[in-house]
C-alpha cells in the first residue's frame, strides 16, 4: 500500500490523504479500483480521527482505494470553504486516477455527521459530483446550524435528478442529530426518484463510526453489534451500484 498526503490549493490547512493498494499480477482482474472518499464528522469544528483512517482501512480490506479529506473547519471559515475543499478533492482524485490506479467513474463519498452534510452537499449542489453517497447519521437540515461551527443550508432542498444513489444509516436514539434529518433527506430522494438504501437502527448514540471496540475510544456506548453491520451492508450496496470485481475466469 502507498500513502500520500497532499495540501489542497484552495485552503492550505485542508489535506487529502491517499491510501492506494498495490497492484500485482495476482490481481489481474482489477485494472482500476473503485474509490471511497471519506469526510469525517466533527460539527465542522474538527475532523474526527475515529471516522477517518479506521474507516479507510476497513474499505481497503474490501479492495477499494481510500482517501480521507481533512476539510476546512472552525468558526474562522464558512460552509462554502468546506464545500470548495470537497470539490477540489474529488477533482484531484479524478485528475490523478491513472497515477492512483483508480476508476474516476467509481467514486463513493462516505460522510459522517457534519461530514455527511458535506457529502450530501457535494452530491446535490456540487459541480463535480461523486457516483455514490454513503451517509452516516448525517446533518441535513439548516436547523443543525446552532450546533455547528457556522450556518449550513438544508441540503434536502437541493436534491435533483442528478443526485447520485445514496446509502444512509442512522439511529432512532440519536439525540445529537435528530432522526428527522435522515428522514427529510430520504423523502427528498424519493420525491426525485433517486435510488437509496436506508438502515435506521433503533438503538445507538451519535458518532458510532464503525461501532467496534477499536473505534470506540474505550467507551461502551460507542460499540454496538447491530449498528456495526452498516459497514458490510454498505460494501454490498457499493458493489450493486458501482459493480463487483470480476471473477469469471
Amino acid at each position: 500500500m502507498k500513502t500520500e498526503t497532499l495540501h489542497l490549493k484552495a485552503h492550505q490547512n485542508a489535506e487529502l490523504t491517499a491510501y492506494v493498494l498495490d497492484g500485482s499480477p495476482e490481481f489481474s482482474n482489477i485494472e482500476a479500483r473503485p474509490v471511497v472518499l471519506i469526510f469525517p464528522g466533527g460539527a465542522y469544528r474538527f475532523t474526527s480521527d475515529r471516522e477517518a483512517e479506521p474507516v479507510a482501512m476497513a474499505y481497503l480490506a474490501e479492495g477499494f482505494n481510500a482517501f480521507v479529506l481533512r476539510y476546512s473547519v472552525g468558526e474562522s471559515f464558512r460552509f462554502e470553504a468546506a464545500l470548495q475543499d470537497a470539490e477540489e478533492a474529488i477533482a484531484m482524485i479524478r485528475a490523478h486516477a491513472k497515477d492512483w490506479h483508480t476508476d474516476p467513474e467509481k467514486i463513493a463519498v462516505v460522510g459522517f455527521s457534519a461530514g455527511g452534510h458535506l457529502a450530501a452537499a457535494l452530491g446535490t449542489i456540487g459541480k463535480n459530483k461523486p457516483n455514490a453517497l454513503i451517509l452516516g447519521y448525517p446533518c441535513i437540515l439548516d436547523s443543525m446550524s446552532e450546533s455547528l461551527a457556522f450556518p449550513v443550508p438544508s441540503v434536502d432542498k437541493e436534491v435533483t435528478a442528478e443526485t447520485p444513489p445514496v446509502f444512509l444509516f442512522s439511529t432512532f436514539e440519536d439525540q445529537t442529530v435528530p432522526i428527522e434529518n435522515s428522514i427529510a433527506f430520504l423523502q427528498a430522494l424519493n420525491a426525485h426518484g433517486i435510488p437509496f438504501e436506508s438502515h435506521i437502527f433503533q438503538k445507538g448514540k451519535h458518532g458510532l463510526s464503525l461501532a467496534k471496540p477499536h473505534t470506540s475510544n474505550g467507551l461502551k456506548a460507542n460499540v454496538d453489534a447491530d449498528v456495526e453491520k452498516w459497514f458490510g451492508l454498505s460494501v454490498s450496496w457499493l458493489h450493486k451500484v458501482l459493480g463487483q470485481f470480476p471473477a469469471n475466469a
